[in-house]
């Protein structure tokens, strides 16, 4: 898996994801609606922690700048 997702991208991903939780365990958000944003929410608290998006991947599409790119691939 090639990374396609920022930094940027991830910190959104995660608050994002974090806060749909919240609302559901919280009981604000109930029902078929509620069982499908926690899915989601939770597809992109994963895709954030791996740094990596099949649905990008399939539309070609990367976040990451050339510098982050480079940082990835440096040796250690």
């Amino acid at each position: 898996m090639k990374k396609n997702v920022s930094t940027a991208d991830r910190i959104v991903r995660a608050i994002t994801g974090l806060v749909v939780v919240f609302f559901v365990l919280n009981g604000t958000i109930t029902g078929i609606v509620g069982t499908v944003l926690a899915v989601v929410a939770i597809v992109l608290i994963g895709t954030g922690a791996i740094s990596f998006c099949p649905i990008y991947a399939a539309l070609g599409i990367s976040t990451r700048g050339k510098v982050e790119k480079n940082q990835s691939t440096r040796p250690v």
